[in-house]
């Protein structure tokens, strides 16, 4: 069964990321395979990017089995303050 941005999105909201911000767009025409995501959390403090992704693919747990491609924007608060200021 294909994946939604909605099963996606309750996942990583319940998961230990304890996510700030949580962006989750499907980006596959609606066949469920593809997702664009944007996670926010203090967890990701002091981790490599390597490791944010790997705190994501565990958090999606056997939902990855469904997903063909995930595109993930993993960031800390101030790195997503950053991103999104207005001079930035």
């Amino acid at each position: 069964m294909p994946s939604s941005g909605e099963r996606v999105k309750a996942l990583l909201a319940g998961s230990a990321l304890a996510p700030t911000v949580l962006e989750v767009e499907d980006v596959s025409d609606g066949c469920g395979a593809k997702f664009e995501v944007v996670v926010v959390s203090a967890n990701f403090e002091g981790k490599k990017l390597l490791e944010r992704h790997r705190d994501v693919h565990e958090a999606l747990g056997a939902e990855m089995g469904e997903i063909h491609a995930l595109v993930l924007k993993t960031w800390t608060p101030e790195q997503h303050a950053a991103k999104t200021r207005p001079d930035a």
